[in-house]
């Protein structure tokens, strides 16, 4: 590991000169890529570069321990060893995290479909909250939100929702979102006051460039319509919405909520380039299915991950066993306790898996 580490800052030092270079400096797309790949290295540069320091100082320590000393400065250099080994082993810990094999897609922006499932108006609805939990935690973020397409139903809730969100780290943050989401609560289409229970899907997928998923144009066929609000209500007279179909596999993708044919087709391909990507990528999951099953795994869409209980503020997430009694909070955006939770999971399997 330690050999590794070393190689690593050896690299990050060497990333330095090379940005200091008045022939890189002058070459946007070599400066961009070396710079991306020095801020790739800079936490496990800076984890080792403690952890060699904290080492030096523990060995000093204890070299000092071995000479005459009074009864305080003994004790001085005794709580200063132990300090510093705390230290060290939480940098030990730290540092094979950071070497962790890192998911290619974590610093991508993502696109997330919501469906309302099981449940009628009511899964719609629970869409809708789903697309405003998501919404406001990218606010916390900072990261910008850009709904592509959706399809409402008479009480103002999503049959689906399909939205961009943008912001470095998005899919690190929300890849664990994928699957059913279960919601109990009493419907305000209830009239006997009974808990009913409802369910709505989420898809999270990285948004991919043309160069990862290539879709020649012979293979897409492109339709325009006039876009639609709710209730399926045409809002304009302009065929400016555009479904792209990838003929070869059977992929859809429309959006409506640009503002020229032009742009929706843009976001259209985006929608259908991740879509076949995801497909691929689940492919090559369940290849692996048999030989190892993830706790917290990106794959199934349709498995029960969470579910979000009204009645008792309540929320569980089924994979790693957490429960929350705030419901309202997360349902405003607050989700980074289930996200840190979950992104822990993930490292521990990842940690087992490394040293079987």
């Amino acid at each position: 590991m330690l050999d590794r580490l070393q190689a690593l800052a050896d690299r990050y030092e060497k990333l330095s000169e090379l940005l200091c270079d008045p022939d890189v400096s002058s070459d946007p797309k070599r400066l961009r890529e070396l710079s991306k790949e020095q801020s790739d290295l800079q936490e496990a540069y800076e984890a080792y570069t403690e952890y060699k320091q904290t080492s030096e100082q523990l060995d000093d320590a204890k070299l000092m321990q071995g000479e005459k000393l009074d009864d305080e400065m003994r004790e001085m250099v005794k709580m200063e060893i132990e300090e510093l080994s705390e230290r060290k082993t939480q940098l030990e810990e730290k540092i094979r995290i950071v070497l962790l094999p890192k998911d290619p897609n974590d610093d991508k922006n993502v696109i997330v479909e919501i469906r309302g499932a099981a449940g009628g108006d009511e899964a719609a609805l629970f869409a809708y909250d789903l697309y405003r939990m998501y919404t406001k935690f990218a606010d916390t973020q900072g990261w910008r939100v850009e709904l592509m397409d959706f399809s409402e139903n008479d009480l103002g809730g999503f049959k689906e929702v399909i939205f961009m969100i943008n912001g470095k780290g998005a899919y690190s943050k929300l890849k664990f979102e994928s699957g059913a989401h279960r919601v109990q609560r009493i419907p305000v289409t209830e009239s006997g006051g009974r808990i009913h229970t409802s369910t709505s899907t989420v898809a999270v997928m990285p948004e991919v460039e043309d160069v990862e998923v290539e879709i020649l144009d012979k293979d897409i066929r492109i339709d325009t319509f006039c876009s639609s609000g709710a209730g399926g209500q045409s809002v304009n007279t302009t065929k400016s919405a555009v479904r792209v179909l990838h003929v070869p596999t059977g992929i859809m993708a429309t959006c409506q909520d640009g503002k020229s044919q032009n742009e929706n087709k843009a976001k259209a391909l985006q929608v259908l380039r991740a879509r076949i990507y995801d497909i691929r990528r689940q492919e090559e999951e369940a290849k692996y299915a048999g030989e190892r099953k993830s706790k917290v795994g990106t794959g199934d869409r349709s498995e029960r991950i969470r579910t979000y209980n009204f009645p008792q503020s309540r929320v569980t997430d089924h994979r790693i066993g957490l429960t929350l009694h705030k419901l309202d909070s997360v349902m405003n955006g607050d989700m980074e306790e289930i996200i840190s939770s979950l992104t822990i999971a993930e490292q521990a399997e990842l940690l087992d898996r490394e040293m079987a």
